[in-house]
């Protein structure tokens, strides 16, 4: 029996507070509820943001007057900076974690996509869990991901995941503004039906991301026509991921 499969992206806003500071123990629930599906069974790979911010964490200024210098020098200083937040956690679990850095280029069908695929394929069957962000240090603009959400829905479909968990800071989709008393969430969606009139419009500042609930309306929806069920949930909310996957009503679930 094949085993069952998810990717879950978490985004800079979820891992961060108000000051725009990493918080340690979001990413230590993270960590444990991945332990969790994996002894439940599942193979995860985790689409992490958050190298920039970790960057700027450690730099503060940067001197480059260019914002695709200044994203490269941030993300190159904070990648490492958050590898070393997961591979400690995933060592208290018990667990191995590996990195895999890809521009959009790697996806594209031929010799990168197989050699991909290859990775991942190697990787799951030690049961190391991948731990994926763009390659923000050699990654050319005109060949960006748009966001982290489109790496994440295609690594689901390079690895024929069995469902996709993209994690924000609200918790799921609304019919208007999430703090908005009369906003309701929208706890399923088909990929056809028209929802976009419902999102609001993003405003992010340096380093805190680039996608945002559009972005992953869109994604979500691509993704959903793969016949890969895709969520749009809280990734503040304790056990979110483990509760989803095991049948619960939260976030929003955009299904084929």
């Amino acid at each position: 029996m094949k085993e069952k499969r998810v990717v879950i992206k978490v985004g800079t806003n979820v891992m961060t507070n108000k000051d725009n500071r990493i918080v340690g123990p979001i990413l230590n629930e993270l960590v444990r509820q991945i332990a969790t599906l994996y002894e439940d069974g599942y193979s995860p790979v985790l689409v992490s943001s958050g190298s920039a911010i970790a960057g700027m964490e450690v730099l503060g200024e940067c001197l480059a007057k260019d914002d695709a210098t200044r994203r490269q020098i941030y993300s190159s200083v904070g990648q490492p900076r958050m590898m070393r937040h997961y591979y400690s956690l995933f060592h208290d679990y018990g667990m191995r974690c590996a990195q895999i850095l890809a521009t959009k280029r790697d996806f594209t069908p031929g010799k990168h996509r197989e050699n991909m695929i290859n990775c991942y394929e190697g990787l799951l069957a030690e049961g190391i869990v991948p731990i994926a962000n763009e390659d923000d240090a050699v990654s050319l603009t005109m060949s960006m991901f748009s966001d982290n959400d489109e790496l994440a829905s295609l690594v689901a479909e390079l690895i024929e995941a069995d469902a996709l968990v993209i994690l924000t800071d609200t918790d799921g989709l609304y019919t208007g503004h999430p703090d908005d008393e009369d906003s309701q969430k929208l706890s399923k969606v088909h990929p056809d039906q028209a929802v976009e009139q419902y999102v609001q419009a993003s405003s992010k500042g340096e380093g805190e991301g680039r996608g945002g609930m559009k972005s992953k309306l869109k994604i979500a929806k691509q993704t959903a026509k793969k016949n890969i069920p895709t969520y749009i949930a809280n990734g503040k909310r304790k056990n979110v991921i483990v509760d989803i996957l095991n049948g619960h009503d939260l976030g929003t679930k955009f299904y084929a």
